[in-house]
Order: structure tokens, then C-alpha cells, then sequence
């Protein structure tokens, strides 16, 4: 549950626009909100909850600069989230953007990232008018950008101007499948107008090119209907001919009159159309002042959605109520933490903020699409797989939205402390995939999309085994990963398995039967060949860790081999990584790469940072001085995935002190507490997992590993409620199965960035690494912090 008040003053001119404010301290949002007699306090008891800024990453020139979020209405791992639309999305367009000043609906959105599709959404919003307004241009209502405040579980938007004449009032919450909304209209009773109006609410249900069904039923006040829309539906093999997001709105007032449109032609009085640019609309009576509207998601078919509805939001359950279970769903996850001692600085870039708003982000992905069958929480769910085009039901969620590219590097780690419930399910997920397609996925959007490279599937069940999940079939994760390895994608000769290529197989390791042959990946056979060549030599050594875990201890040596194969794109005589072509000659410099260059990719190798450093020249004084050339001379791009280990590397190699400066600086110049507060994508929670770690003081450079790197702790004293089975691989019932308290102190570290000393539970760590299980049992990890660089770690990694 998550919730959102917008107040629409509608009064037919445009508003100043204003650039947007920070996130507002609760206190602040009470006092404004009190000011207006009709407001609710929807901020009683908020917590921590007060540093939460949703928007943070809504707001950037282009899609890349543009964190791709939105204020999120949903509760954590929800389904379906509920979101203002500003804007139509689309492959690189989210449906909120803060620069924006007009508001055009509510809108259910899926689309998991900014440069993913959209589908199954719908869109409600409401009006003031006699003639409805269906198409996206002709319901904007403009607003004041100076009243927008957000957070967690209350959204609020006041003065809102547009098109219509009259105010109109709106609040927002959301279950994981069901929205609530509210819309209060203005009293009119005295209200002397040119001609009589009524208060509407209509409902987008597709767009052009995308042909939906809908259906108004006066008698029990509901709207249901469904949208095929699937925007990336060219990406992948995978083609379910039936999916559908279907959906059902029930209204709490009856019906004055209704129709459907399709596009700007209205059928007044039609209750069922099919079509493209379908929508539907209920008139209320002139003088109603309030509608409630629940609406519920599915993408199973309209009757589970109504299931949905009525286990989630029955009769009975106010809006209050909602609003309350808002701040209990995201209290539950956020509250267990309590940070003190921070750098005293303006609101803009206040630290709280953006750790608290960073763990937020982090927990909405992967989304658990399964839907309930009761009100049991251990019962039966049902679901949809594009895999199958069918339904399915399990006692288990089933997860989706899987950017793996982006989020095995320590999304999937953060995950392991703050929900570990969760993880043995998605690994169950991710086999469930393997099961229906014969391959672990790359980046599924409810099919496989083949987008991005490699196969790092393999590198999230590996980060589980090592930090001791195991729920899990062991031994089918071995043939999952030893088939990414070993087995070819089809056709991987005659493709070159560029970037979005449309309508391709799985792709899983393109080039790996080069790979195989000789030990890269040809860049005049392949794209992103040296890239590829990198990430599959890690992803080598990530399927050793699960060979080793079912006991096929020879394949893991031999894998353990061929992980090293990163060095055979090393170019001795320049120093970098670079692409080779099939009889070895080397390639341009500035081919073979995936969103990134030579540079970054030259230190691409998270699993062996003391055999990257023997390639250098003068070894690790050689990779250091060209550490040193990649920052200072501006070649870091944090805004992107494969940056975000390299500050570590200074650790691995014994200077844990230049680590400690680059990382603060990174810091500092890469997030912020306003909506433009993301250098780049937060890409399903990955660039917020980075700043959340490295503000504890480490960071999981090799996440197939069970070790985290030490960098430099940004706070004094965090300490940490860890949930129940954090130290027992998510399972209950153990003897050390019980929520764990770890308490982090760094006394000085607001002003003292290097670290002099580090002890755990008393006993003292030489070298900058703690080990997961190291951290989960700790009650206490202490930092001696100083202002000026120290010894302290220099053997590195060992």
C-alpha cells in the first residue's frame, strides 16, 4: 500500500511554473496541509518515512541523465504501481517527469525502467464538464509546482489549474494489485456557472495501434475490460499471442449516465466497445462531492481481478485505512533502520534523505507478479507466464522484472539483508524460467527481452548460495548455469546479437563458441565482443561457486580455468583491455564495448583484482597509477553499471585510502535529495544499492563472491534491525534464525573519510574485506576513522 493526495484547482489558465522543491521534513507537510480545513493528516506517526523523497529521479534532460523513476504508489515488490501521469510513456519515457506541469491521470504502470516497455496499463482520471474529455491532449490539467510534496505513503499536489472551472481533489493509495482512489469535487451549490456541468471519471484503457476490450456494468457500479499493449513485444523469442492486463473499477456513488470512447468519438449510453484508443466514463450527479474508485490489476483475467479486488480493498476498507497500511507496509522495511551522525548540510543533499529514498527504490524490484486465490497469505497464488501464455498457480510468488545486467552487482546483495524472505522465492523464479524456456533470463519484462549481454543469472544464484540461501533445487541451478556456460545460443554463427536485435533467440552467451574455441569472444563476428569476453569470464567464475555447492568440485576447477580468460584481451604493450578478432589481431580500440570504453572495461574483472593487477606494469603500483588516470582524468562514468566497483579496486590492491577519497567524491557528485538526484538510471534499484552500501562502509565488488570490500563509512552510528532468517538463508526456525541487531559506529566520519582501524565484535580486521556471514552475526562492526590517509589495510586482498 502506498498512498497520494493531488488537489486540482481548475480554474481555466495555466500555472507559473516553478522548478521543484525538496523533499519537505514531516513536520513541515503537517503544518501546510493543516492550513486547508478540507485536508486530512495523512503524516501522523511517519517515522523515518520523512526522509523518503519518491522523487527523487524524476526529473533529467535526456532518458540517460534521467533516473527513470516515479513517485512510486505501490508496496514493496508490489505488482502494479500507481503513479501521476505527466507524460505517455514509452522505451526511454516514464510516465512522470518533474519538469513537467500538467497532469493528465492516474495511471497503473508496469513498465519496470525508463528504458524498458510498457504493459497491460491503464490510465483514470477525473473531471468537471459536460463533454468528456478522453484523448491524452485534452485532459491536461496544469498545476503549481511549488505545492507538489511527496512521500512513501501521501502524495500532494495543491492548485492545480486547467481546462475545467471547478476544483477537484484527489488522493491516491495503492495494494499490490488494487488502487484506491479518491476525487472530491468542489461544492457547487452556490456556484453560479454559464452552463451545467458534471463530475466525471474516465478510464484509458489502450492506446492507437493497441486493440482492448471494456465493459460498463451501471448495475454494481464497475468498469472492467483489458489492453494487449506490450511494447517490447519485438525483443525476444518469446511471443504470448493472449497476454492481457486486465482490470476492475469499482465506483463508490451510482452512475448518472455513462458511454465509451474511441479515440475522440463518443458513444453516450454504450456500455461494452472494442477498439484502438479505447476508453470508457461515468457521469455523477452535479452536486456529488466525493467518488471513491478501487481499482484492481490482474493479468490472469478480469474474474481474478475482481478476486483481487475484493480480497485486497473489500467493502469496508476506507481510504484510511489504505493510507495507514501505506505507512505500515514500507515502516516494516525502513524503520529498522536508525542513522546518527551525518554531515550537517542544506536539504538538497541531506544524506538521510538519500539513503532512506535509495533503500526505498531498491526495494520495489524484482516485482512479484503472483496474485492471491484468498485472503491466506500462505495460500495458493495464481499467475501469468508469457513463457507459456497461460496461467498458472503455486503456493510460491513468482518474480519478474529482471534487470540483470544492472542489478547482480549488488542489488541482489542489499536484497540478502533487508529482505531475505524474498530471495529463496526469486531464485525459485529465476529456475521456474529455466524450466519454461531452457534458459535463465537476461532481462525479462514479463518475457525475455535478450537486452544487454551475458549470462549473470548465473552470478544471482551464486550470490545466494554464498551467503548461504539454499530453499532452492541446487542441483538444477548446476545444470541451469552449466548450460549458460558450455551450450551455445542458437544460430551463433549467423548472428551478431547486436544490441535490441528484434525477433533473435535466447541469447544468452552470443559468441560463446568462440569463446570456447580460443578464449574471447571475435569482434568481427560479434558485437560487444570485448565485453562480452570480460563478463563471461566472470560469469565463469560465478558457476564454479554453484558447481561447488552441489559437488562437482572438477568442474569447478576447470571453470575456476576459464575465468581467467579476461586476460586474453589484455594489450601489454597500451595497457587496456581491448577487442580481438578471430585470428587475434587486434581491434579498434573504441570497438566491442557495452556502455562503457576502454577504460572502465579495462577494470572489469570482479572476481580477480590481484591477477588484473599482475598484468599491469609494475603490478599493483602500475594499476594504481592507472586508477589514478581513469578518475583524474574524468574517465569514471558513475552514472553507468560497470563504474560502480571500481573505487573499490584501490582497496583490493592495498591503497583502501584512495578508495575512501574517490568513493566520497562519487558520492557527492553522482546523488542528491532533490528529483534530479541520480546521475544516471536507477535501473531497478542498482545505482541506490551502490550509495546504500558504501554509506555502511562496503560494497560487494565481486558478487558472486560471499565478500564485501571496505571503503569508507559515511555515517556516525547506523544501527540495523536485520529481519528474521538474515542469517539463516531466509529459513525461520533455527536456533540463530531470529532478527539480528548490528550496530555500525564510526565515530568522526562526518569529517575523517579514512579508515585507521576496523574491528568486528571486538576482534580486529587487518585487511579491507568482511564476509556475509561475518556482518549478519556481528552485533557490533566499529570503525576508527581519521582525517588523514592511513596504513591501515594495505596488504589489500590476500
Amino acid at each position: 500500500m502506498h498512498s497520494i493526495i493531488i488537489r486540482l484547482l481548475v480554474v481555466g489558465f495555466q500555472a507559473h511554473h516553478i522548478l521543484a522543491i525538496p523533499r519537505l521534513a514531516v513536520e513541515t507537510e503537517k503544518a501546510a496541509i493543516s492550513q486547508d480545513n478540507n485536508a486530512r493528516n495523512y503524516h501522523a506517526n511517519a517515522g523515518v518515512l520523512g526522509y523518503v523523497n519518491p522523487k527523487i529521479g524524476t526529473n533529467g534532460i535526456s532518458p540517460n541523465d534521467n533516473g527513470g523513476m516515479i513517485p512510486s504508489v505501490s508496496v514493496p515488490f508490489g505488482m502494479t504501481r500507481w503513479t501521476p501521469q505527466t507524460r505517455e510513456n514509452y522505451i526511454s519515457q516514464v510516465p512522470y517527469h518533474d519538469g513537467d506541469t500538467f497532469i493528465h491521470g492516474f495511471q497503473a504502470t508496469h513498465q519496470p525502467a525508463i528504458w524498458m516497455g510498457e504493459l497491460g496499463q491503464i490510465v483514470l482520471t477525473p473531471g468537471w464538464a459536460r463533454k468528456v474529455k478522453p484523448l491524452f491532449e485534452q485532459r491536461a490539467l496544469a498545476f503549481r509546482k511549488e505545492d507538489e510534496v511527496s512521500t512513501p505513503y501521501v502524495y500532494e499536489r495543491d492548485d492545480v489549474v486547467g481546462n475545467y472551472t471547478r476544483r477537484i481533489q484527489v488522493a491516491m493509495s495503492a495494494y499490490a494489485h488494487t488502487g484506491h482512489l479518491r476525487f472530491d469535487f468542489e461544492d457547487t451549490t452556490n456556484c453560479q456557472t454559464e452552463e451545467p456541468s458534471q463530475p466525471y471519471v474516465s478510464i484509458q484503457v489502450t492506446r492507437q495501434n493497441w486493440t482492448g476490450q471494456v465493459h460498463i456494468d451501471p448495475k454494481w457500479n464497475e468498469i472492467s475490460g483489458s489492453n494487449p499493449q506490450r511494447q517490447d513485444y519485438r525483443l525476444g523469442p518469446d511471443k504470448p499471442a493472449s497476454f492481457r492486463g486486465y482490470f476492475v473499477s469499482r465506483f463508490s456513488e451510482p452512475f448518472k449516465s455513462y458511454g465509451t470512447s474511441l479515440g475522440a468519438n463518443i458513444s453516450e449510453g454504450a456500455t461494452s466497445a472494442s477498439g484502438e484508443l479505447l476508453g470508457a466514463y461515468v457521469k455523477f450527479h452535479s452536486n456529488t462531492k466525493r467518488v471513491e474508485v478501487k481499482t484492481a490489476v490482474s493479468f490472469v483475467s478480469v474474474k481474478q481481478a475482481r478476486r483481487n479486488l475484493d480480497i485486497e480493498s473489500p467493502d469496508g476498507v476506507t481510504f484510511e485505512d489504505t493510507v495507514e497500511n501505506a505507512k505500515s507496509a514500507w515502516l516494516e522495511k525502513l524503520s529498522r533502520i536508525t542513522i546518527e551522525g551525518v554531515n550537517s548540510t542544506d536539504e538538497q543533499h541531506d544524506p538521510r534523505t538519500i539513503w532512506y529514498t535509495g533503500l526505498f527504490h531498491a526495494l520495489q524490484y524484482p516485482s512479484d507478479f503472483s496474485e492471491p486465490t484468498s485472503r491466506d497469505s500462505k495460500g495458493a497464488r495464481t499467475f501469468y507466464s508469457g513463457y507459456t501464455d497461460s496461467a498458472h498457480e503455486s503456493n510460491d510468488s513468482y518474480y519478474q522484472s529482471w534487470s540483470i545486467w544492472d542489478t547482480y552487482r549488488a542489488e541482489h546483495s542489499l536484497l540478502t539483508f533487508f529482505a531475505p524472505e524474498r530471495v529463496n522465492g526469486m531464485m525459485r523464479s529465476l529456475l521456474q524460467i529455466f524450466d519454461w524456456s531452457g534458459r535463465l533470463p537476461m532481462w525479462a519484462n514479463m518475457v525475455e527481452t535478450n537486452i544487454m549481454i551475458a549470462t549473470n543469472a548465473d552470478a544471482v544464484l551464486a550470490n545466494a548460495i554464498s551467503r548461504g540461501f539454499r530453499s532452492f533445487d541446487l542441483q538444477k541451478a548446476w545444470t541451469a548455469v552449466r548450460k549458460d556456460a558450455y551450450e551455445p545460443p542458437e544460430n551463433d554463427t549467423q548472428l551478431l546479437y547486436y544490441d535490441r536485435e528484434p525477433d533473435t533467440p535466447y541469447e544468452v552467451r552470443a559468441g560463446l563458441t568462440s569463446y570456447m574455441d580460443h578464449g574471447w569472444v571475435d569482434n568481427d563476428r560479434w558485437s560487444e565482443s570485448a565485453s562480452r569476453t570480460l563478463d563471461y569470464a566472470f560469469n565463469d567464475a560465478a558457476c564454479a561457486i554453484v558447481a561447488r555447492a552441489v559437488g562437482e568440485e572438477d568442474q569447478a576447477t576447470a571453470l575456476e580455468k576459464r575465468a581467467k580468460n579476461y586476460a586474453r584481451i589484455w594489450d601489454a604493450e597500451t595497457q587496456f583491455m581491448r577487442a580481438r578478432n578471430e585470428n587475434g589481431t587486434w581491434a579498434n580500440e573504441t570497438w566491442g564495448w557495452t556502455e562503457g570504453d576502454k577504460w572502465v572495461y579495462t577494470f572489469d574483472v570482479l572476481h580477480d583484482a590481484d591477477g588484473l593487477a599482475e598484468l599491469f606494469t609494475g603490478g599493483r603500483q602500475g594499476m594504481k597509477a592507472k586508477l589514478d588516470e581513469h578518475f583524474d582524468g574524468g574517465h569514471n562514468m558513475h552514472s553507468n553499471e560497470p563504474s560502480h566497483h571500481v573505487p573499490y579496486l584501490y582497496s583490493l590492491i592495498g591503497y583502501p585510502s584512495a578508495a575512501a577519497e574517490r568513493i566520497r567524491d562519487i558520492a557527492w557528485g553522482n546523488y542528491n535529495a532533490t528529483s534530479a538526484g541520480l546521475s544516471g538510471n536507477e535501473d531497478l534499484g542498482q545505482m541506490s544499492a551502490w550509495y546504500v552500501f558504501s554509506a555502511l562502509g562496503f560494497y560487494p565488488v565481486n558478487p558472486a563472491g560471499d565478500e564485501y570490500v571496505v571503503g569508507t563509512p559515511f555515517f556516525e552510528k547506523v544501527t540495523l534491525r536485520l529481519p528474521a532468517g538474515v542469517a539463516t538463508g531466509g529459513e525461520l526456525g533455527h536456533a540463530d534464525s531470529r532478527e539480528k541487531t548490528l550496530v555500525i559506529e564510526a565515530p568522526g566520519a562526518t569529517s575523517k573519510p579514512y579508515v585507521k582501524g576496523l574491528s568486528v565484535d571486538g576482534k580486529p580486521i587487518d585487511r579491507p574485506i568482511l564476509q556475509h556471514g561475518e556482518i549478519v552475526r556481528a552485533t557490533l562492526i566499529k570503525f576508527e576513522m581519521s582525517e588523514t590517509p592511513t596504513t591501515w589495510g594495505e596488504d589489500g586482498e590476500l
